[in-house]
Order: structure tokens, then C-alpha cells, then sequence
């Protein structure tokens, strides 16, 4: 491994260990010492929380003028009412395309040390620019979003309000939205009371499902700490995205952004499926390999996996169970990745545990946006 390769990888493990030991909440004395309840959500120093700008965040996180085509707001692709993300198995594209990876909830994402299923943006402020701008998301230009905002009066009043400027400005837009989405967590699951000490909290088929999760089915390797993740990259062997056969859409738009992140011409030539972490450091140790997910909330997200490929959190643990699955990638495949024995009351007990990690639907209604008026004439 080269010393950049070290260097990045070090600074993708630093970064999720760092989000991990913040959230990191109080923890019963008996209970499994790698796994944890969530704590309070990291805030940047940089971009303060206030009521103020979290309404705001709030109105620009609803309002579609924050893409090109003034119709594919952030809540067009993480609905509130479907588990803050999209459900089915690709994401909602822009008009005119589709997009080429599963739509992650937002809920807790507040804790990720990076984010996207890659890890491309370091910060919920860096990740609502780049799903505004990006080409098959929001497809966004900045001067033409900063003038439709520029052109609604009471934007005009709250920007000012919040940041101090004249006008509103794109960049304070992300941090708005931003400090919106950092409220968006979920700190009282059932399993987040048990480890805070509630007994009762889980049942006992949670219970043994518990035990599962850290012991024979292993899945605490992975998926531990606060938020029930390591922030590590794997291949696991999820099949590829079924749509690129039959969509000539789909296939555009997966030819389009190999070529865009950089793939050579073999692989555009080539690939048949998504090389996931690659395009971060162009590593082939990194093909096919996407970031572990927080299995918080998920009972409300299917399907599920980088591509939406796996339906029901049942399908998921059969997943595991049968050693994962093949793709293109298999000298990338996770050594991890082993069959786990486990019989049908198992996994049943398993399934019971991973919907102890998540509480009640996070819902609201949308608020109301303001219109659209004539900019003020220029004083003398």
C-alpha cells in the first residue's frame, strides 16, 4: 500500500472513530462493551446550531427552487414518510435520468463521519451541496439557486437574520439545511433503553437476537459502536443493480458517471456493476467496496444494500447467512463474509433485534414556503 493509500485510509478510520466516540451515549455496566447507546449528535464548531437557522434549513430542505429545474427538493429523495429516503431500489433521478444508488436515510446521519455510500462528502454541509449540484440528484447551477432565493423576500429576511448578509448566500444554505438535518435522530430505541439498563426494554427474542448479533452471526465486527457501524468499506458481494439490464435509461446514467469520476476506458468499456469506493483513491484494493451503513431506522428504509438489491431486513439476514453473495468484484469480496450456520428460529430472533433499533416514525408535515416578489430597487 502506498504512503497516500495509508494516509487516506487512516483519515477514513480516524474520521468514523471521531463521530463514534461523540455519540457515544451512557451504558449499563453488564452490556456488550462494543456496542453502545446513542449519545448527542456532534455539532461543528463552524456552524452552530440556533432555532433560527434550523427552521430555515428546515423551509430550503422542502423547497424544489434548490435544483435546476425548480422541482427536486432534498425531501424529493429523502421522504419523511418512507424513512427520510427513497423508496425503491435507485433513488429518484433528475428528470430526464435516473439516479445509480440507493437513497440513504438521513435519519442519524448526523453521526456519519462521512457521507454517501462512498464517502465522498465529509459533512452533511459538503453532502446537501453536492446532492443539489449533482448531475443525475439535484443538477443545480450556483448562480441560478442563489438568485431564485435572492428573489423571496422573506429568504431575503432570514438569511440576513441568521448569517448577517444582504442577500442570501448558497453557501449558508448547506449549513442551514444542515443544522435541520442534525436534529433528525433517534436517541430512545428499545435498544438504546436496554443499554442504558431498561431490561424490559427488549423482549426475549431480542434478546437472544442480541447475543446473535455479537456472537455467532458476528455482526457487531461491523456494525458496532453507537451507531451500530465501524465506517469501514467492504464488498460483500451484493448483486449488481438488476436495472442496467432492462433500462436503457439506468445504463446511461451508470455509463455516465464512470466516465465522470474517472474510470479508464476498460472499465467504461467493461463494468457491469459499481465500483463503489474506487473512484476515492482510483485503488483496485477498493473496487466494489461501499461503506458500512448504521442499521439504526431501518425497519422503515427498504430495500436495502448500495443498489436496493436486498428487499426485507429478513432477505438481509439471509444474506449473511449464505455467505453473502457474487459480483464482479470477488477478489475484493470481504474474508469476512462467511456462511453463519444459523437455523430459522435464529435468524427470526435476529430479525427481532435489528427492529429494536429503531423507535417510532420520525414525521412532520411540510412546511409552508414563501413566494416569490421583485427584488428591491438599489438605494442612492
Amino acid at each position: 500500500m502506498s504512503k497516500a493509500m495509508k494516509k487516506t485510509v487512516s483519515a477514513w478510520a480516524l474520521a468514523g472513530a471521531s463521530a463514534l466516540a461523540i455519540a457515544t451515549g451512557a451504558i449499563a455496566a453488564d452490556r456488550p462493551a462494543d456496542l453502545a447507546p446513542l449519545g448527542d449528535p456532534p455539532i461543528p464548531a463552524d456552524n452552530p446550531q440556533t432555532p433560527e437557522k434550523i427552521e430555515l434549513g428546515k423551509m430550503l430542505f422542502f423547497d424544489p427552487r434548490l435544483s435546476g429545474n425548480g422541482a427536486m427538493p432534498c425531501s424529493a429523495c429523502h421522504l419523511p414518510d418512507a424513512g427520510w429516503d427513497f423508496p425503491d431500489k435507485i433513488s429518484l433521478g433528475y428528470p430526464g435520468t435516473v439516479h445509480w444508488r440507493n437513497s440513504q436515510t438521513i435519519v442519524n446521519s448526523a453521526y456519519y463521519g462521512n457521507l454517501f455510500w462512498a464517502g465522498s462528502s465529509k459533512s452533511l454541509e459538503a453532502q446537501a451541496r453536492s446532492a443539489a449540484k449533482g448531475a443525475v440528484a439535484g443538477n443545480g447551477e450556483d448562480d441560478m439557486l442563489e438568485a431564485r432565493l435572492a428573489f423571496v423576500p422573506e429568504y431575503r429576511e432570514r438569511f440576513k437574520d441568521v448569517f448577517g448578509t444582504e442577500y442570501p448566500r448558497l453557501g449558508h444554505a448547506w449549513m442551514a439545511i444542515a443544522a435541520f438535518e442534525r436534529t433528525l435522530v433517534q436517541t430512545d430505541t428499545p435498544f438504546d433503553n436496554y443499554m442504558r439498563g431498561d431490561d424490559a426494554a427488549l423482549d426475549e427474542a431480542q434478546k437472544r437476537g442480541l447475543e446473535l448479533f455479537t456472537g455467532k452471526a458476528g455482526c457487531s465486527q461491523c456494525h458496532n459502536g453507537a451507531l451500530l457501524t465501524n465506517q469501514k468499506y467492504y464488498n460483500l458481494g451484493v448483486p449488481p443493480y438488476d436495472g442496467w439490464e432492462t433500462d436503457e435509461i439506468a445504463q446511461i446514467t451508470f455509463r455516465y458517471e464512470l466516465y465522470a469520476k474517472g474510470s479508464t476506458e476498460e472499465m467504461y468499456r467493461t463494468f457491469k456493476d459499481d465500483p463503489g469506493a474506487y473512484f476515492r483513491a482510483k485503488d483496485k484494493n477498493h473496487l466494489g467496496k461501499f461503506r458500512v451503513p448504521s442499521l439504526r431506522y431501518t425497519k422503515y428504509t427498504a430495500p436495502y444494500m448500495h443498489n436496493g438489491m436486498i428487499e426485507t431486513l429478513e432477505d438481509v439476514v439471509e444474506f449473511y447467512n449464505q455467505g453473502g453473495g457474487e459480483n464482479e468484484f470477488a477478489k475484493t469480496k470481504s474474508e469476512l463474509i462467511k456462511p453463519l450456520g444459523l437455523n430459522d428460529d435464529e435468524k427470526a430472533d435476529l430479525v427481532a433485534f435489528l427492529e429494536s433499533l429503531t423507535g417510532e416514525r420520525i414525521v412532520m408535515e411540510e412546511p409552508e414556503l414563501p413566494e416569490y416578489d421583485v427584488l428591491p430597487a438599489a438605494s442612492n
